[in-house]
């Protein structure tokens, strides 16, 4: 099963696609992940992403595409997390999906209130080195920042500061989501309000994608 989350920065996609891969057995790939190992391990790939990604900026498709045509054809399904963000993503992934007879089965899109996220967003930080994450209101760290599973120090990222929030938001709604209209075309998008505990944002997802199982 080749399964697309979308919806803005944090609506809880990588959250919930953990899960869904830990219930599922399918292959989570998160791009926002996959950037930022590069960017600590100092890739070129990384040094370029990092230069973007500090300010909230999207980095450009092709090192994306690049990044995530190696891995479409996983047997065990995959999990699109952060992936395809803009219509030229959203092409090259059904060119390199249609290689392999594989194409999306189905896309669900995560809505929040634009206050929620903003809240969400500017209280999230993250240890540095074994990237536990936290919530400086709900679930901060015992020792103001410093990680309870390792040690490390605990911050916020970047991208997660007011000002690149504010610019997150403004390049989502150009880019991202008429990538959700280039999909709801097909008629195999499901719509979920991604608000409550997380338990039951997870079984709003999967009662999606059941339903769409069902219509397809």
């Amino acid at each position: 099963m080749r399964i697309v989350l979308m919806g803005p920065p944090g609506a809880g996609k990588g959250t919930q696609a953990r899960r869904l891969a830990e219930s599922t057995g399918m292959k989570h790939l998160s791009t926002g992940d996959m950037l930022r190992a590069e960017v600590a391990a100092g890739t070129e790939l990384g040094l370029l992403a990092k230069s973007f990604m500090d300010k909230g900026d999207y980095v450009p498709d092709s090192h994306i595409i690049a990044m995530i045509e190696q891995l479409v054809d996983d047997p065990a399904g995959i999990l699109l997390d952060g992936f395809p963000r803009t219509i030229v993503q959203a092409e090259a992934l059904d060119e390199a999906l249609e290689k392999v007879g594989l194409p999306i089965d189905k896309v669900v899109h995560m809505s929040v209130d634009t206050d929620e996220l903003v809240l969400r967003l500017s209280n999230r930080a993250i240890c540095k080195k074994c990237q536990t994450p936290y919530n400086l209101i709900s679930n901060a760290p015992s020792k103001d920042g410093v990680c309870d599973n390792c040690g490390s120090e605990v911050i916020v990222r970047d991208d997660d500061k007011p000002e690149a929030v504010k610019n997150r938001m403004k390049v989502y709604e150009e880019l991202t989501a008429p990538v959700l209209n280039y999909y709801r075309q097909r008629g195999n998008v499901a719509e979920i309000v991604a608000t409550g505990t997380p338990d039951s944002v997870f079984e709003k997802l999967s009662q999606a994608i059941e339903l769409t199982q069902s219509a397809g």
